[in-house]
């Protein structure tokens, strides 16, 4: 069955559909594109290929940075996280697009371009510049609000399905130095508290199995680094102590700014992942394939709230 072209359009060649597979990056018109080979990805028979790269205000690339591309109608029609050197590339139909361009801590960018079929439309250098006001929070000492924080945890069961827990009763306190770099922060978990909704299960975690919350009543983590990458990410690194057992951690931390009610508050998001066996919390059955019951990684977000002490 042959290839009927487009009106107006002759049928390409198998060589110039080979050229048009592959893109190079050809030198933008705005200022601040660097020359050289971009990442390359097909470009569509019935579209084309749009890209760039998105860096800070000093250069930096910007990885994880979300470029979403919107048609005419404001529809998002395709959406691509920057890789580690900040490039991004997606394939879409010929048309008009508006581009945005998000990174924690920056403020949002926004192009327009034109893509049309069969071709690359490389946009060059995005530059975002940072949003001042998720900075750092003021210097001070901020206690943990726990009715406006959680600290919640994920392990799998099975190789399947997700158990989804929390901890119901916890304190601490962050100080916010000058410099930056001098903050700490402390914070004290009840083991027992330890909540996933079912209650055998529960019981469970608070037995020497795991928790072990009679001999070992409190979950401690004590910061001794701050630094931060860039925008709004923190890295705070500390130790935990968990099961009598004291471990490295670091915390991936998103600051989300400073609002007043009820008092001044900072609020930001951690992560991080924890191997049970770090711990020695080492309780585990399998499944007759060789599948565990609970997964040996757990994965914790502390989503807070400090109200600053005056």
């Amino acid at each position: 069955m042959s290839r009927t072209a487009a009106p107006g359009r002759s049928t390409p060649t198998t060589k110039e559909f080979q050229e048009m597979f592959w893109s190079k990056r050809r030198s933008g018109n705005r200022g601040g594109v660097s020359g050289g080979r971009q990442a390359l990805m097909p470009i569509p028979l019935t579209g084309g290929l749009l890209s760039g790269e998105v860096r800070d205000d000093e250069g930096k690339p910007l990885p994880g940075a979300e470029v979403s591309i919107f048609d005419r109608s404001s529809k998002r029609v395709a959406r691509s996280d920057t890789d580690a050197y900040g490039f991004f590339a997606a394939a879409v139909v010929p048309g008009s697009y508006r581009i945005q361009a998000e990174a924690g801590g920056y403020q949002s960018l926004y192009e327009r371009t034109d893509v049309e079929w069969g071709t690359h439309r490389p946009l060059g250098q995005l530059t975002l510049v940072p949003d001042e006001t998720l900075t750092v929070p003021s210097a001070g000492i901020y206690e943990i609000d726990p009715d406006h924080s959680s600290i919640r945890f994920v392990a799998r069961h099975i190789a399947m399905s997700k158990v989804y827990g929390q901890f119901q009763e916890f304190s601490g306190q962050i100080r916010i130095a000058e410099p930056f770099e001098d903050s700490q922060i402390e914070v004290l978990i009840e083991a027992a508290s330890v909540f996933t909704n079912v209650e055998a299960r529960d019981n469970h975690l608070r037995s020497s199995d795991f928790l072990d919350v009679e001999r070992y009543p409190k979950l401690h983590f004590t910061s001794h680094r701050f630094s931060r990458p860039g925008g709004n990410r923190w890295l705070i690194d500390g130790e935990l102590t968990l099961h009598g057992m004291t471990s490295d951690v670091q915390l991936d931390t998103t600051y989300l700014g400073m609002q007043e009610w009820n008092g001044v508050r900072a609020g930001c998001v951690a992560t991080t992942e924890l191997h049970r066996e770090h711990f020695t919390v080492n309780w585990q059955q399998m499944l007759a394939r060789g599948v565990p019951v609970v997964g040996s990684t757990i994965q914790i977000t502390l989503d807070v709230q400090g109200i600053l002490q005056q």
